[in-house]
């Protein structure tokens, strides 16, 4: 979770990107509706396309066309258990791409849906419109609140089968509507569709008057390409984690041909890593975390040139007008009010965390495990664990559990080796989010959340 952007290739993510979890019950019709949009949009490949209708004609028989086939054969295999990974669809239209994260419905994987949810802008809960708001819906809902995704779209799916009745959309609106406020999601939209039929998916389709009234009510796709997500990072706050120095002859690989093509080798020093909040500005003032060494920022550079400023999620190199000691893992952050209006990071080597936990070995107090938090890594012990989610009532239990099992939630105190530069996860996911990582076999354990 601390890698928000790992699978993005390119240095920059693109401001027209939009990242989605879609998340529903068994038999909502996902699958159904991650086809649909990628059919819709003719993201689908000939080749593809013929091959999802051979096997629909061997499954249904001619004039059905099964485009939940194009998802479902991955799903198979992810859903052994083996593995947490959480697949990818990529589309785009004239005004934005999407990535959406396809996660599985049962409650045995909870953790892929916070994996697939942990870097989302947006999560689509879908919701079966003849069974209505039932517990999956309510725990995919809180899992997307608990991971700070400012918009959920609940699209209340299978329509056609309940004759578009006004009346029960609109009971669902209201239960939906209803469990967001209760959980704090500023941004819900609750739209009506046929995924089977492809109806206000991507089209209107046979959409039904009291739907197509009111302009005001878009297909899902009009809202996905419409709905405002800049505004949800952290602009104010000047964080910027320190992945690599650069020096000439540093092993610092791509680094060494910025210096060459720049400045002069025996006098450059560069610091790379990505904005994780605020806007970087030659000139403003800042500070060095954990030292406290001050400075102030003298270039903002890329491959393609020096920048006026910097904002998340750009990956960058900066440059400092005075020779402060900084290493991978410290923080350049603004000095409070003076530099960005925000507040400091907290230096901390102690705190408390959400966690969903993804081993099968249980966590248990007094554990020992490797913290991985932007781009340090350090030993971390957990001292407490302080209470657990009941995933089926959705609520808190004060009690200190024993243990956390496999995708449970809870809230534990950690203490760790080397202090973390860190703000509340509400405040700003990337340097609110961490991963645990098991020192023996490597593999990540959790995934957790600043409190």
């Amino acid at each position: 979770m601390s890698d928000l952007y790992a699978d993005v290739t390119r240095d920059e993510r693109p401001a027209d990107l939009l990242r989605v979890a879609t998340a529903g019950s068994v038999d909502d019709g996902k699958s159904t509706l991650i086809g649909r949009l990628l059919y819709d949009t003719k993201q689908v490949l000939a080749d593809q396309l013929a091959q999802v209708e051979a096997a629909s004609v061997r499954r249904h028989g001619e004039g059905v066309v099964d485009l939940s086939l194009l998802t479902d054969g991955l799903r198979a295999e992810r859903e052994q258990g083996i593995t947490i990974d959480v697949a990818y669809r990529y589309f785009t239209t004239g005004d934005r791409s999407f990535i959406l994260a396809d996660t599985p419905g049962h409650l045995q994987y909870t953790r892929n849906m916070v994996t697939g949810a942990s870097t989302a802008d947006l999560a689509i809960v879908l919701v079966d419109a003849r069974n209505g708001v039932v517990e999956q819906t309510r725990r995919h809902t809180f899992i997307s609140a608990l991971l700070g995704l400012r918009h959920v779209t609940f699209a209340v799916n299978k329509m056609d089968l309940v004759d578009w009745d006004e009346q029960r959309f609109r009971e669902i609106e209201a239960e939906t509507t209803r469990m967001s406020a209760q959980l704090g999601i500023p941004d819900i939209h609750v739209i009506p569709i046929s995924a089977l039929e492809g109806t206000n998916v991507v089209d209107r389709g046979a959409s039904p008057d009291w739907y197509r009234a009111d302009g005001e009510h878009p297909t899902l796709l009009e809202h996905l390409q419409t709905v405002e997500v800049a505004s949800d990072r952290n602009l104010t706050d000047l964080r910027f984690p320190v992945q690599w120095v650069i020096r000439p002859g540093g092993g610092s690989g791509g680094g060494d041909a910025i210096a060459a093509a720049s400045h002069d080798l025996h006098d450059y020093r560069g610091y790379a890593g990505q904005v994780a909040g605020g806007v970087l500005r030659p000139g403003d003032a800042v500070q060095v975390l954990p030292s406290g060494a001050r400075s102030t920022i003298a270039r903002i550079e890329t491959l393609d040139g020096d920048l006026d400023e910097a904002a998340p999620p750009l990956s960058v190199t900066v440059h400092l007008a005075d020779d402060v000691d900084v290493s991978r893992g410290d923080v350049i952050a603004g000095i409070g009010d003076e530099a960005t209006g925000g507040t400091p990071p907290q230096v901390l080597r102690e705190l408390e965390a959400d966690v969903c936990w993804m081993s099968d070995r249980p966590l248990r107090p007094g554990a020992r495990l490797l913290i991985k938090h932007t781009t340090t890594t350090t030993a971390a012990r957990v001292e407490a664990l302080l209470d657990h989610v009941d995933l089926h009532t959705l609520e808190r239990h004060a009690d200190a559990p024993a243990e956390l099992g496999l995708n449970e939630i809870g809230r534990i105190r950690l203490r760790v080796k080397r202090p973390l530069i860190a703000d509340p996860y509400d405040r700003d996911r990337q340097t609110g989010a961490f991963i645990l990582i098991d020192e023996g076999t490597n593999d990540t354990v959790a995934g957790g959340m600043i409190r």
